[in-house]
């Protein structure tokens, strides 16, 4: 089965930073997405994504994001059960990052064009320079 997900979108809030008792960093966040499609005589509509990236990938997205940052997610989607402070079961959908980039222009606290994937250093993928012109000798 294929479960593979690639999305883009906002921070709507500042990504929160956790430790499991285990000492694992994991970090929370949601990002608005726009739809694909507009309704005549409406607005585009947007959906809210809840992320979830662990490790260093947490730490990196809580150093270089914060609210109103564009990010891009390759992941894969989870559900989750759990029981809310009432006692009432749920169900959590979200997004499992497995690469996470900026999406947007860098910022006064952004690293720039850099990109993070899962257990492997950041690479960002340029196109080599084009050669200066050379002018043929008569």
């Amino acid at each position: 089965m294929l479960n593979v997900v690639a999305i883009m979108g906002r921070l709507v809030a500042d990504p929160e930073l956790r430790t499991t008792p285990q000492g694992t960093n994991v970090c929370s966040f949601r990002i608005a997405c726009d739809r694909n499609f507009v309704r005549q005589g409406e607005q585009r509509q947007a959906d809210f994504i809840d992320i979830v990236a662990w490790r260093s990938q947490a730490e990196f997205v809580s150093k270089y994001f914060q609210k109103g940052s564009l990010i891009a997610i390759e992941g894969s989607l989870q559900t989750r059960q759990y029981q809310d402070k009432n006692g009432n079961n749920r169900t959590a959908v979200e997004v499992v990052a497995n690469n996470i980039s900026f999406a947007g222009p860098k910022s006064s606290n952004q690293g720039g064009g850099a990109n993070y994937q899962n257990s492997a250093p950041a690479y960002q993928n340029a196109a080599p320079a084009r050669p200066a012109a050379v002018e043929a000798a008569p």
